[in-house]
């Protein structure tokens, strides 16, 4: 597993909790912060899964 898709789901996790905690508080920086951590730790997510694809295909057609 890349580790672009562990890293990935951390920021989407911590995203998430910045997010509740901004809207709880009623602070919309810290809430917007969140959802930009958030976005940023699905493409990661992706980029990683992406990786993992191309190993694949690449040790199948060894």
């Amino acid at each position: 597993m890349d580790k672009n898709r562990i890293e990935g789901v951390a920021k989407q996790v911590k995203g998430s909790v910045k997010e509740t905690i901004g809207k709880i508080t009623g602070d919309k920086s810290t809430e917007a912060e969140g959802i930009a951590e958030k976005v940023e730790g699905k493409v990661q997510t992706k980029v990683g899964e992406t990786a993992d694809k191309l190993r694949d295909a690449v040790k199948k057609n060894k």
